[in-house]
């Protein structure tokens, strides 16, 4: 089984009846072949562990995926590249730099900023990047760089968090407000009296949207 035989039931499982609905969930950035997450996951389960064992990484396969017109090829790729992030490298962030910024929405770049989480996690050389990422024209960037430490608990790097948070007050964007309010709340869970304090000393310049998602749990 390769990963182009994936490709090739995936397009065999189109239901035309249900991409409307998936397009109009999406409003309509993409057009969809009709696949739920449900029958993706099981072609995932059948074909990534198979891929998994070369220990290399097809960016041939992710590039023809995120190429191609209907959502669910890009998150095959997502996915795919989520099962094989523990052999990304340094060198791999520029192809992963340049998925978040081509066909960008939240649903696929939430899953790439877990994947750059990982990827960059206990490099500190790979800091300054995303540095200059919270400071992007691009918002997915932004959004990547701010959420891409979640689910890090007590292993999060809170001045690295704390920089990106503070490069990306004062705005009106929603998904970059709404990534401010979730990296909080998330980091909230481990350390309350920190958000607590953040929320007090930056009230001012943070979007009630933000505050109201960081505070959830406070």
């Amino acid at each position: 089984m390769s990963l182009e035989d994936l490709l090739v039931e995936l397009e065999a499982a189109k239901d035309p009846e249900k991409a409307g609905p998936m397009e109009a969930y999406m409003r309509h950035q993409f057009p969809f072949l009709g696949i739920a997450g449900p029958e993706r996951n099981a072609l995932y389960k059948k074909y990534f562990p198979e891929a998994k064992k070369t220990r290399v990484i097809d960016w041939d396969f992710v590039d023809t995926c995120w190429a191609k017109e209907p959502r669910e090829y890009q998150y095959v790729a997502a996915n795919y590249l989520k099962t094989m992030q523990s052999y990304l490298t340094e060198n791999d962030l520029p192809n992963l730099e340049r998925l978040v910024v081509t066909k960008s929405w939240w649903d696929t770049v939430d899953i790439l900023d877990r994947i750059v989480g990982s990827l960059v996690y206990g490099k500190p050389e790979l800091e300054e990047i995303i540095l200059q990422w919270s400071l992007s024209d691009n918002i997915w960037l932004r959004r990547v760089a701010i959420d891409h430490q979640l689910l890090r608990k007590e292993k999060t790097n809170v001045q690295l968090m704390e920089k990106v948070l503070l490069n990306n007050l004062d705005q009106t964007e929603f998904f970059i407000n709404k990534a401010i309010g979730w990296a909080l709340r998330d980091y909230s869970k481990t350390n309350p009296e920190w958000v607590a304090s953040f929320i007090e000393k930056n009230r001012e310049r943070m979007a009630e949207l933000s505050i109201k998602e960081a505070s959830k749990y406070l």
